[in-house]
């Protein structure tokens, strides 16, 4: 257990929450940091079959944290992208891991958040919960979370919500692929159970193979993934320091609309 990540062990299963919910569990470099860590000694751990990422209080994660959006927008351009290549490498090594991962999305995720949903084999949310990629309200593009949310959601419809930012509720998000099931709070850890039920039946090596198959066929793999990571730290380290990027960051942070709006 740490001060921003809990992890849990439930027999074969990990289960790992986001562990700020006085700030609805957003992110910030010690939270990175740690659960990029967790998650690379749970993928190390061959008593750990599965794994189940969820947030502790009533959000499942915010996105970025205010603190760590102020101290980023003061960085360099050079600061921006060593930063955003840590969040880059935290999003692969989810998605790439080799245990099966399911999204026990407790509720609402922003930004960030839903670039973890994403990069989960299953997600299973809570029928109150809404999504929004809201980044080009502060100048920004959600960067290094983009080739898990196009996977997971498709080109259009990421398309749409990459550049209007709205909010989404459940049923919309189960409707374009970002959550498989959704359910009433009250069914979501009987719905978790009966997934990791199923799960427990496969054999851990083939479900590895299985994960890695899926993977490649759709056109994904680390090599291939750690590549786009570089280009997409650049472009979002680059947009934080232009005019429109730092205007955005500021108005948001100062609570007030930006000079385009």
């Amino acid at each position: 257990m740490t001060e921003v990540i809990k992890i849990t062990r439930d027999g074969a299963t990990a289960r790992v929450a986001l562990a700020r919910p006085g700030v609805h569990n957003a992110f910030d470099d010690a939270l990175i940091a740690e659960l990029t860590e967790a998650l690379r000694g749970l993928d190390a751990d061959p008593a750990v079959r599965a794994v189940v990422l969820t947030g502790e209080g009533s959000t499942f994660s915010a996105g970025a944290d205010l603190g760590w959006m102020r101290r980023m927008a003061a960085a360099s351009e050079q600061e921006n992208r060593d930063d955003s290549l840590r969040l880059a490498a935290l999003m692969r090594t989810l998605n790439f891991l080799s245990k099966p991962t399911l999204a026990r999305v407790n509720g609402s995720a922003y930004g960030g958040g839903v670039g973890l949903v994403a990069c989960c084999d299953f997600a299973i949310g809570v029928d109150t919960a809404k999504f929004s990629l809201s980044e080009v309200k502060l100048g920004l593009v959600p960067a290094v979370i983009s080739p898990y949310v196009v996977q997971a959601i498709g080109g259009r419809h990421a398309r749409r919500l990459f550049t209007g930012a709205e909010v989404i509720e459940a049923p919309e998000a189960q409707a374009i692929g970002l959550l498989h099931q959704v359910v009433p709070s009250a069914e979501l850890d009987a719905a978790v159970d009966r997934a990791l039920h199923f799960w427990s039946k496969g054999g851990p090596v083939a479900q590895c193979e299985a994960k890695q198959l899926a993977l490649r066929m759709a056109g994904m793999t680390p090599e291939a993934a750690e590549r786009t990571d570089t280009e997409n730290a650049a472009l979002i380290a680059r947009l934080r320091v232009s005019p429109e990027g730092q205007e955005g960051l500021t108005a948001f942070l100062d609570k007030r609309a930006p000079s385009w709006a």
